[in-house]
């Protein structure tokens, strides 16, 4: 895992095309069935640390919480501290146990231990799952997203603070992007992580993140598409009906031709980002076959 107090924090969102083929993995791996079910977060109570607990023990009973929490089945996390570069480092095997070495720092920041092991033990869910993507740097990426939008990852993104003299940030994801994934999950189970942040730094992320996922479900043919767009999308429409293959695929969506002389409209679901094919034909709710999500649309 990555991220430190001395690491240069990356804003913005450079991976967001790596963090929606991230959700769109992990709905076709679950199921839309399965990912409905977390829709519960971690409570922040549920990781807090008292004054005087002690600090092996309760890094134990944290990571049983993220255990629990993604139902890992005879699954034992054995925590650790050392010096080292990274956040954090788990080592992944058959099971069934499972070690889980933290960086030295997190002995004086306790709080923050809920947000690593929040990410590592998502390493060894996505392990047992069958779930990876190619190359470190992607693989990361959808543990942030899988983290976030499964409902321990609000805990990565309140571990981002700024000061006049240090920084940190936990995991690969950019606070906004971390933001957008939250967002998301937002949406589809009615939360409001805002609630739990302690850290400004946190909430104003979130803010620009939700931003972002809001523009998702503003795309034409989607009937929240702001005037702007949806005269964009009426000449595109036009030059779409004068051949296949013509479309606006910049927009996001794209005209095709459909079953005899009709013409289709494809766009990315704005839940788990595969396209939907819907007629052009005016008013329609296009249902997408993956997550279950309905969206009222105007072609």
């Amino acid at each position: 895992m990555g991220g430190s107090v001395a690491d240069p924090v990356e804003r913005g969102f450079p991976h967001l095309e790596t963090v929606r083929e991230a959700i769109t993995a992990l709905y076709r791996r679950m199921s839309a069935e399965s990912v409905r079910g977390f829709d519960t977060s971690v409570a922040p109570g549920d990781v807090a640390f008292a004054d005087a607990d002690d600090l092996y023990l309760g890094a134990q009973r944290v990571a049983g919480v993220m255990v629990r929490h993604l139902r890992l089945p005879e699954a034992r996390v054995i925590v650790s501290f050392r010096e080292m570069t990274h956040a954090a480092n788990v080592e992944l095997t058959s099971g069934p146990e499972y070690f889980v070495e933290l960086n030295a720092r997190f002995k004086e920041h306790r709080n923050d231990i809920g947000a690593a092991l929040a990410h590592e033990v998502t390493h060894v869910w996505l392990h047992r799952l069958g779930l990876a993507f190619d190359g470190t740097r992607d693989n990361e990426i959808l543990t942030d997203t899988a983290t976030t939008y499964l409902g321990a990852g609000w805990l990565l993104l309140d571990a981002f603070r700024q000061d006049a003299l240090t920084s940190q940030k936990l995991g690969y994801l950019t606070p906004e992007e971390f933001g957008y994934v939250l967002a998301k999950r937002a949406r589809l189970f009615g939360e409001d992580p805002a609630i739990w942040f302690t850290s400004p730094q946190a909430y104003e992320a979130y803010v620009r993140g939700r931003e972002m996922a809001a523009r998702d479900e503003e795309v034409p043919p989607l009937a929240g598409a702001p005037w702007r767009e949806r005269r964009r999308y009426t000449r595109d429409r036009r030059h779409g009906a004068a051949g296949p293959g013509a479309g606006s695929g910049a927009a996001g969506y794209a005209f095709e031709p459909g079953d005899g002389a009709g013409l289709r409209v494809s766009f990315p679901c704005p839940t788990c980002r595969v396209r939907v094919r819907v007629p052009v034909r005016g008013h329609v709710r296009a249902r997408c076959g993956l997550c279950g999500s309905v969206w009222s649309c105007e072609t």
